[in-house]
This record gives C-alpha cells, sequence and structure tokens, in this order.
C-alpha cells in the first residue's frame, strides 16, 4: 500500500478537509445543532436523539476548522453549534445552570449532569470565545458552575455524576478531570485568565504524580468517592464508552499531550519526563505485536482486556508521539507516529466515504456499520491533526 507523507501540513489539511466532508453531506440540521448518529455513508440513522458530548465537540471542530481554514461558514456552523449546546442547560432546581447528558426531540430525556460533559461545555465554550462566538464572561460562568456542582476542594479533584434528583453519586472517575485539565488549557489559552492554567496544573499534580498507581506509573480510571481506586468498577465492561475498566491505553497517552501543552505554558522538566512515561508504558503494554496498531486496555497485571482497535486511541496517541518527537528528539516517536498513521490508514480511515471508523477488532476487521454514533463526530481525529499542525515548523 502506498502512503501519503504523514509528516506533511498539507496531508493533514486535506485528510481534516476529507473527514469535513463526509460530515457536511448531511449533519448540519437546519432545525438545531448537528445529527449525532451517522453510518457510514453518512446517512442519518437517527434524526431526534441528541447527546451532550456530540453537541459540544461540534462547536469545537466548527472553530477549529474556521480557525484553520478561515472559511466563513464554519464560523457560522460554531454559532449554530453552540446555540444548540445551550438547549441542555437545565433551568431550575439542584441541576440549575448544568447540562443536560441527552435531549430527545429537542427536550431533555437525561437531567443527569455528568461533569465530564461540563467539562466539554467548558472546551466548547472556550473554542467558541478564541473566534469571537462568546465571551469570556461565558467561559467564567461555566468554569464556575462546575466548580460549585462538582469541584472538591478537599481532594483537589471534580466528582463524577449528579443524578437527576440532584444527588452527588458516590462514584469519582479519572475521565472526566481529565477533560476538564483540557478544558482549563485551552481556556487559559483563550483568555490568558491565569486561573484556568493554575486549575489545570493543580489537576496534573493530582492525577499524573500523587494519584497516579505506585509500581508502573500508569493512570487509573475508577475511585470511590475519598479518591482510593475501584480496582473493580465496571470489571465485567471493559468496553464502556465513558467508564471502561482497565488501564486505556488512549488515556495514558491524552495524559501525556496535555502534560505537553501544559509544558509549553509552565514549563516543568517534570512533564516531559512523565509524557514520556506514559507514552512509553501505552507502546509497551498496549501495541499489539501480533496485529498492529494499540488495543483499548489493559488490565492491572499488564495483560490485554480490550484487544479492539479503537480510532480515538490511535489518534490521541499519535499527537502524543509527535509532540514528544518535538520537544526531545528522539526519533523513536516521530517513527511511532508514521507508524499509528500507517496502521490507520490501512485500517481506520474510510478512504471511499471520509472520516474514521470507531472501531475495528484486532486484526483490522470492521465491527459496525455506525461510522459516527454519539460523542464520536470525529473530534479526536481531527483534533489530533490540528494538534500535530500547530507543532509544525513552516518545513514541514
Amino acid at each position: 500500500m502506498n502512503f501519503p507523507d504523514f509528516v506533511s501540513a498539507r496531508f493533514l489539511q486535506d485528510h481534516v478537509d476529507h473527514t469535513l466532508a463526509f460530515y457536511e453531506k448531511s449533519a448540519f440540521d437546519p432545525e438545531g445543532g448537528f445529527f449525532h448518529y451517522l453510518s457510514d455513508d453518512a446517512t442519518v440513522y437517527n434524526r431526534s436523539h441528541r447527546h451532550l458530548v456530540s453537541a459540544t465537540r461540534w462547536v469545537f471542530n466548527a472553530s477549529m476548522a474556521h480557525v484553520h481554514t478561515r472559511r466563513d461558514p464554519y464560523l457560522a456552523w460554531t454559532r449554530h453549534a453552540l446555540a444548540h449546546v445551550e438547549r441542555f442547560r437545565m433551568a431550575a432546581g439542584a441541576q440549575q445552570g448544568l447540562y443536560a447528558w441527552t435531549l430527545q426531540n429537542g427536550q431533555i430525556e437525561d437531567a443527569t449532569a455528568m461533569a465530564y460533559g461540563q467539562a466539554f461545555v467548558l472546551l466548547a465554550k472556550s473554542h467558541a470565545h478564541r473566534v469571537g462566538v462568546c465571551s469570556a464572561q461565558d467561559v467564567a460562568q461555566a468554569f464556575d458552575r462546575m466548580d460549585d456542582a462538582f469541584y472538591e476542594n478537599a481532594h483537589r479533584a471534580y466528582a463524577d455524576e449528579i443524578t437527576p434528583q440532584g444527588e452527588l453519586i458516590a462514584y469519582r472517575g479519572q475521565n472526566a478531570n481529565m477533560h476538564m485539565t483540557e478544558a482549563c488549557l485551552a481556556a487559559y489559552e483563550f483568555t490568558r485568565e491565569p486561573r484556568y492554567l493554575q486549575r489545570a496544573l493543580s489537576l496534573i499534580e493530582r492525577f499524573v504524580f500523587e494519584l497516579a498507581e505506585p509500581e508502573h506509573g500508569l493512570i487509573w480510571e475508577h475511585y470511590s468517592r475519598d479518591w482510593t481506586p475501584d480496582w473493580h468498577y465496571n470489571q465485567n465492561n471493559p468496553g464502556n464508552i465513558f467508564k471502561p475498566w482497565g488501564f486505556q491505553t488512549g488515556h495514558q497517552t491524552e495524559w501525556a499531550k496535555l502534560l505537553l501543552i501544559a509544558y509549553s505554558h509552565a514549563p516543568d522538566v517534570r512533564f516531559v519526563e512523565r509524557a514520556a512515561q506514559l507514552h512509553n508504558a501505552a507502546f509497551a503494554h498496549g501495541w499489539d505485536k501480533t496485529h498492529g496498531g494499540l488495543i483499548y486496555g489493559f488490565a492491572p497485571d499488564l495483560t490485554p482486556c480490550d484487544s479492539d482497535k479503537y480510532f480515538w486511541v490511535q489518534a490521541e496517541s499519535f499527537a502524543s508521539a509527535w509532540r514528544l518527537w518535538r520537544i526531545t528528539q528522539d526519533p523513536t516517536y516521530l517513527a511511532q507516529y508514521k507508524q499509528l498513521w500507517s496502521w490507520s490508514w490501512q485500517h481506520l480511515v474510510d478512504h471511499q466515504h471520509g472520516a474514521w471508523f470507531r472501531i475495528v477488532s484486532a486484526d483490522g476487521s470492521k465491527l459496525e456499520t455506525t461510522k459516527s454514533p454519539a460523542g464520536k463526530v470525529d473530534y479526536h481525529t481531527m483534533g489530533a491533526c490540528w494538534d500535530v499542525m500547530g507543532q509544525m515548523t513552516p518545513r514541514c
């Protein structure tokens, strides 16, 4: 198979354009927001259901597309997507000012307030502010409301979930905190308000240094109310979309990427060292030596617990590999970047219709025909391409 030049900015921009073209076929809903359920050929297979994660990620996608192309339609898409996010906002009770998890026919279906979802509201508003679609005050309000509802100062971390009845459940998880770190870094970058960077750095200290599993330095997913590890949560459900069991290969590399973004704002050699450690561990324990590609997750004994290959794991990992190469100049990371792209180009990129398949089996075989179900929208793949482009010199 002939491969394109994966280290070319032109290749990356063309690939993003090809991905956006897939969504441009049918995703835009003139009545509000975007459709969240697309089949392989971009046919909409559910027109009535909407998910907060997809809704917020559409703001990110559209605003980033505008930044990188300066095309006015993407700015209009950003406004359109942001307006739809506000339909999730709850107006009364303990949930007031927070954003519901799902809508059905334009009405709130699941009024659970997930910290994971609120983090993406902050990310969406930060990027919308970057392109002039919302104010710095809007960004601050999203941060403050999540702080009031979820932040536990004694633990320096965010709780996870508030039920529709207003109860804060006992479960605690790293995933929402990781994406809150991402959102705070974006909020700082686009507003220059120091408190957002301070919170991101505090979350990094908490999760990457203090709570990391001591033997291997890896980041576990699930915790009890007192932030002690829960080694059994979802043990029978390692393929869960938002709360999978096991060490998540892609979360090790996603944290690595965030560490290197933080390093660009607050240089600390420990961030580079830990980024390399997490990224290296992901490849040591997550790379499929038989079929190639990075698996979804591995157990506490470091054996695979889910060997399927997910689009986002490969994308976040090529982004962290690229950043590590740019900072360390270690050619291993450049080789891994190309290796991940080559495997994904063969097995995950849909060269016929555009975008990436969500999941394939260990050997790269297709498992489903739903290209973009709720939560996907190729935020990870386009985001990783944009991140790499942002770290390129003109010669690339």
